[in-house]
C-alpha cells in the first residue's frame, strides 16, 4: 500500500514538473533530455522562494493604528519604541485618545485676571527721582536674558531714585548680535508708559559728565542697592552710575508694589517694533490657517546647550568627543555625571522624549506644532521621533519665505522675538527646558488668562522613560499625566513664598471672587457626589505634595545660581544656557 501512494506521489510530481518544463520553454527548441539536468536546479529556487515568502509573511507586523519608531539619538540608549508585536507590550498610539477635559483651555482661566496697578502709595517719578542722578544699564546674555535684565533695570532706577538712560543690549557675547534697544522694543511706548513711575531719557547729558562702572551681585534687595551704589553718587562730580553685567541683579522678591512695577515694565511697556509685530503676526496667521489650535514648542536641544548640561543623548563616542570640545570653553566647569544630572532632572528632554510626553497627555498625530529653536544638535536624526509623532511639523523657515525673513535673520535676538510672538499667541505653550524663554512666557500667560503652559517635570519622566520598554502604553501615560500635575500654568502649581517671579508673578494676578464662589459652589456639589470632606483634603494636599517637590525655595535657587558666576569675563556658562 505504501509503495503505490509514493509510485503516485512521485508521479505526480513528474507532472508538475513537466508542466512547469511546458510554461517555461515551451518556445525553446532544445532536446527534452538536456530539460532533465535543469530538474533539480528549479526545485531548489522554486525550495527558496517558498522559505523567502514564509520568512517575510512571518516578520512583518499587522496594520493597526499605533506607530513604529526607531532612534538610536534618545537617552543613552538605544530607544526602539516600537509598536504593535504581538509579545511587546509598549505600543505608541496615533491618536491622543479620549480625555474627560479641553487639552485647549486652562480650568483657571476665567477666575484670575493679570493686575499691575500702581497703589496710592505708591510715590510717582516726580516726587521719586532725584535731580542729576543718572542710571545707566548694560544688560547681558540672549534676547529673554536681557528682557528680565530691562525689567529690573527699571525697579533698581526708581529705588535708587535715578533717572534711567535706556538700557544697552549685549552686542559682544555669545549671541553676537548687533541691534540696539531701539531696533528690538520700541523706545518711545517704553518711555511714555513708565513715565509716571521712572524717569527715562534715550541718552546720558553732556553735562553729566563720565560715568562710574559697578557691579552689584545676584539677587540683590533694595537695602543692598542703597548700601553699595548710592555712596557712589554721594561722591564729588559723580552724576552717573553704570551697572554692567545687568542679568538676575534684582533679589526675586520685593515688596508688592516694586513687584507690580516689574509686571508693567514686562507686560505692558516693553513692546516689539512694528516690523517684528506685524511679522510674528503673520506668522501666527499662518498656523490659525492650518489649524483652529496649534502649540507652540520651545525646543531648546543645540550644541552648547547639551554641552552645559552634561548630558549624554545617545549618540556614541561622536557625542561624547563634540560636546566635551565645547565644554571646554568654559573652564571652570566641572565635569558632570550624565545619569545623576538625569535623575536630578538637569536635561532638557530630547524632541523624541517631548513627542511621547505630548502623546501621552492627550495630543494626536493630527495637532500642528510650531517649534521654535535653534540649530538642533543631531539634526534631522534628532527631529525624526518628534516628526514621526507630530508629522504637522512648522517652523519659521517652513511658513515664511526667505524675503519675508531677509530682514530678520541675520540677527539672533530679532529671531527670537519672532518665536516669542508665535509662542505667546499658541493655545498650548511647550517647553523641554526651563530656560529664560521658558519662565517669561509662562508667567506672560498666567497673567494674560492662564492659557495652558507644559512643562516637563524632567526628575520624575526621567525615569519613567528609562523604564517604558517595561509597561505599557496605558500604564505610561496613566504615569506621565499624574507626573505632569501642576505643570501645566494653572494659579495654584505654587505656594506663596516660591518659584521665580518672571514665571510665578503672583503679586499681579487677581482673582475674580465672583466667578470663583459659583464654580467652588458648583465644584463642592459635584465633589460631594464622591468624596467626603476629608477625602477631599487628603486629594489636595497629594496634589499640593507633587508640585513642591519640584519648586526650590529662594535661597535654593541663589545657591543654583551661584554656580553662573566666573572669576574671569570670558562668556558665562548663562549667556549660552539663557536664551
Amino acid at each position: 500500500m505504501m509503495s503505490t501512494i509514493k509510485k503516485k506521489k512521485h508521479k505526480d510530481e513528474l507532472i508538475g514538473l513537466q508542466i512547469l518544463e511546458g510554461l517555461l520553454f515551451r518556445h525553446h527548441h532544445h532536446p527534452r533530455r538536456s530539460l532533465h539536468h535543469l530538474v533539480p536546479l528549479f526545485s531548489a529556487v522554486s525550495g527558496c522562494l517558498l522559505i523567502l515568502f514564509a520568512l517575510l509573511s512571518f516578520l512583518s507586523p499587522p496594520i493597526a493604528n499605533h506607530l513604529t519608531l526607531h532612534t538610536s539619538f534618545n537617552n543613552g540608549v538605544q530607544a526602539h519604541m516600537n509598536v504593535d508585536k504581538e509579545n511587546v507590550v509598549f505600543r505608541v498610539p496615533l491618536s491622543g485618545g479620549s480625555l474627560s477635559r479641553d487639552l485647549w483651555t486652562s480650568n483657571q482661566s476665567n477666575f484670575f485676571y493679570g493686575c499691575s496697578n500702581a497703589s496710592y502709595k505708591f510715590p510717582t517719578a516726580d516726587t521719586n527721582t532725584e535731580p542729576n542722578r543718572y542710571l545707566l544699564i548694560a544688560t547681558s546674555g540672549g534676547l529673554n536674558q536681557q528682557r528680565t535684565g530691562i525689567i529690573d533695570a527699571v525697579v533698581a532706577a526708581y529705588i535708587l531714585n535715578a533717572t534711567l538712560v535706556v538700557p544697552t543690549l549685549d552686542q559682544e557675547s555669545f549671541w553676537n548680535d548687533s541691534s540696539n534697544f531701539s531696533e528690538i522694543f520700541d523706545v518711545d511706548w517704553f518711555m511714555t508708559y513708565l513715565s509716571k513711575d521712572v524717569k527715562i531719557i534715550k541718552q546720558l547729558p553732556e553735562e553729566a559728565g563720565k560715568f562710574i562702572s559697578a557691579r552689584v551681585p545676584r539677587k540683590c534687595n533694595p537695602k543692598c542697592y542703597r548700601a553699595r551704589i548710592l555712596p557712589i553718587f554721594d561722591k564729588k562730580d559723580v552724576q552717573a552710575v553704570q551697572l554692567t553685567k545687568f542679568d538676575f541683579r534684582l533679589s526675586n522678591w520685593l515688596d508688592v508694589d516694586l513687584q507690580k512695577l516689574r509686571c508693567r515694565v514686562n507686560y505692558h511697556a516693553l513692546r516689539f517694533t512694528d516690523p517684528i509685530l506685524e511679522m510674528g503676526r503673520r506668522l501666527v496667521e499662518r498656523m490659525r490657517m492650518k489649524s483652529k489650535h496649534f502649540i507652540a514648542l520651545h525646543l531648546r536641544f543645540e550644541s552648547d546647550m547639551l554641552a552645559f548640561s552634561g548630558c549624554y543623548y545617545g549618540g556614541g563616542e561622536k557625542e561624547i568627543q563634540e560636546l566635551s570640545a565645547i565644554r571646554k570653553r568654559w573652564t571652570n566647569l566641572h565635569t558632570k555625571d550624565p545619569d545623576k544630572e538625569r535623575r536630578h532632572g538637569k536635561c532638557p528632554l530630547s524632541p523624541g522624549e517631548v513627542g511621547l510626553m505630548l502623546r501621552a497627555l492627550g495630543f494626536g498625530d493630527e495637532v500642528h506644532i510650531y517649534v521654535a529653536s535653534g540649530e538642533v544638535y543631531g539634526g534631522e536624526e534628532a527631529l525624526a521621533p518628534l516628526k514621526a509623532l507630530f508629522p504637522n511639523f512648522h517652523t519659521k523657515e517652513t511658513i515664511a519665505s526667505k524675503e519675508e525673513l531677509a530682514h530678520f535673520s541675520s540677527y539672533s535676538s530679532r529671531m527670537a522675538a519672532l518665536d516669542f510672538i508665535v509662542s505667546d499667541e499658541s493655545d498650548v505653550f511647550v517647553t523641554n527646558n526651563n530656560g529664560n524663554m521658558a519662565k517669561i512666557l509662562a508667567g506672560r500667560r498666567r497673567y494674560f488668562g492662564h492659557k495652558p503652559t507644559i512643562r516637563p517635570n524632567a526628575k520624575k519622566l526621567s525615569r519613567l522613560f528609562l523604564n517604558r520598554d517595561n509597561m505599557t502604553w496605558e500604564e505610561f501615560a496613566s504615569r506621565v499625566r499624574k507626573f505632569q500635575i501642576g505643570f501645566t500654568g494653572e494659579s495654584n502649581e505654587v505656594r506663596p513664598g516660591r518659584g521665580e517671579f518672571h514665571e510665578y508673578p503672583l503679586s499681579c494676578i487677581c482673582e475674580n471672587s465672583e466667578a470663583k464662589t459659583i464654580e467652588d459652589s458648583s465644584t463642592f456639589q459635584n465633589w460631594a457626589t464622591i468624596y467626603t470632606k476629608n477625602d477631599a483634603n487628603k486629594t489636595i494636599e497629594k496634589y499640593k505634595g507633587e508640585v513642591a517637590d519640584e519648586v526650590v525655595s529662594e535661597d535654593e535657587q541663589d545657591l543654583s545660581d551661584s554656580a553662573f558666576l566666573l572669576q574671569s569675563e570670558q562668556p558665562e556658562p548663562d549667556e549660552v544656557f539663557s536664551d
